[in-house]
């Protein structure tokens, strides 16, 4: 299961609906408890791709984000994007470059009035959602 504060899932979606109709990216850190990835800190990145159906995370900005989860204490769990206008499930190149089986990847669709956020676990061709729990 992942846990993401409602705080954080609306910096997520804030980010998001203000890229739009580009791609936000960013990564997500925290710790893990049993079976429990709980987010404590979610990394807002530059898509340097500046793309509408794709992202590439900002090398500084991400290295940065590294040296902070550390400082912080935290362990790198994975990864968010946006889909301005697409649902919310990996897409062909989001499953290929998902080099990282133990990350979660989380997608944010703004395709409807309702943004739509699911979390994934992908190994080679296949993704399995994720139960994703948004905490008050």
């Amino acid at each position: 299961m992942i846990k993401l504060k409602k705080s954080d899932y609306d910096i997520i979606v804030e980010h998001a609906k203000k890229e739009a109709p580009i791609e936000a990216c960013g990564l997500i850190a925290g710790e893990i408890s049993g079976e429990d990835r709980i987010i404590k800190k979610v990394y807002i990145l530059t898509n340097t791709d500046h793309a509408e159906e794709h992202f590439t995370l900002d090398p500084k900005e991400q290295l940065a984000a590294v040296k902070d989860m550390r400082a912080e204490g935290l362990i790198p769990l994975g990864n968010w994007h946006s889909h301005p206008v697409s649902p919310s499930r990996p897409s062909d190149e989001d499953k290929r470059l998902a080099f990282d089986s133990s990350a979660s990847y989380l997608i944010l669709s703004l395709m409807d009035d309702e943004p739509v956020l699911n979390s994934f676990h992908i190994e080679g061709d296949t993704a399995y959602k994720e139960e994703l729990v948004i905490e008050q």
